[in-house]
């Protein structure tokens, strides 16, 4: 247990270690991305998507696995396609509950199949599923941030309308805004942005980095913006924090990132009753005077 906290070893794997560094960085850029995107998923009630498209990029990163190549590639191959059939099979909301049913479970089905014909070692199976972040190369991490940045400038192209349409669909219809094209879009860049996330936390625990940051946010704040920036905070806190707490101890990154946001989730959901119920101890004195008559 004094292992877990020996912050001066976490020193000395930072200084020495570029590999160390290089997982930081990358973290941060994931942090950023899945900030942004959260409050958005959240908002569109996509958070079982999000979960849905990680188990299809678990798919594809076992196929790459199996067939020797880059599992980031094949994590991402997986992630747009389940969001490009998310996006088209589930634009309705009668529908979208039980599309994401059906491509999480074949998305699961057939990755637990592609992994069972692999025979090499199985710390590559179980990095799969919890995430290996500090295996991110110099390379890779020039491919993570293009690919972020990529996402953040069409975010931001589509920002304002897609707001729109997340808040009121209905209006935002009438108004003449895209809607449907919107929707494959923003699913598209959250199938992207869940493949990269993949390496931090792995394709199970994905969501404890693309929503529940955003949902802590949306606890304490209704205002867009200052959601987004919180949700921002909460990441990097998450991410960041989580490769720091684990090195000293060796253990797998997703442990702590999910504790660390999960621990964040909980706070936030107290500062909100305690303000809910400040609010309702100041309003009950007038609710219960006297309704004056004549």
């Amino acid at each position: 247990m004094d292992g877990m906290f020996d912050f001066a070893k976490t020193g000395e794997l930072i200084a020495e270690l570029d590999s160390v560094r290089i997982a930081l960085i990358a973290a941060a850029v994931l942090g950023l991305l899945a900030g942004v995107l959260g409050p958005l998923i959240v908002m569109r009630r996509m958070s079982f998507a999000v979960h849905g498209t990680s188990e299809l990029a678990f798919t594809g990163a076992a196929g790459a696995l199996l067939l020797g190549v880059g599992v980031e590639y094949g994590a991402l191959a997986g992630a747009v396609a389940a969001a490009l059939l998310l996006g088209i099979l589930g634009i309705r909301d009668a529908d979208r509950d039980s599309v994401i049913g059906v491509i999480l479970s074949f998305g699961l089905g057939m990755g637990v199949l592609l992994l069972s014909f692999y025979k090499g070692r199985s710390a590559n199976k179980f990095g799969i599923l919890t995430g290996q972040i500090i295996t991110v190369d110099s390379t890779n991490l020039t491919a993570l941030v293009i690919s972020a940045a990529a996402v953040l400038a069409v975010l931001a192209m589509i920002y304002r309308p897609l707001l729109f349409a997340s808040v009121d669909r209905s209006v935002a219809e009438a108004r003449g805004v895209p809607v449907k094209t919107l929707t494959v879009l923003f699913s598209l860049l959250v199938g992207v942005a869940t493949a990269l996330s993949v390496q931090v936390v792995g394709s199970l625990l994905v969501v404890a980095l693309m929503v529940t940051p955003a949902a802590a946010a949306a606890r304490v704040t209704a205002s867009p913006l200052r959601a987004t920036v919180l949700s921002v905070v909460f990441a990097e806190v998450s991410a960041l924090g989580g490769i720091v707490l684990s090195l000293a101890p060796g253990l797998p990154v997703s442990a702590f990132v999910t504790s660390i946001s999960f621990l964040i989730y909980l706070v936030c959901r107290v500062i909100a009753w305690a303000r809910d119920r400040r609010r309702g101890v100041r309003t009950s004195p007038v609710e219960a005077a006297p309704v004056p008559v004549g």
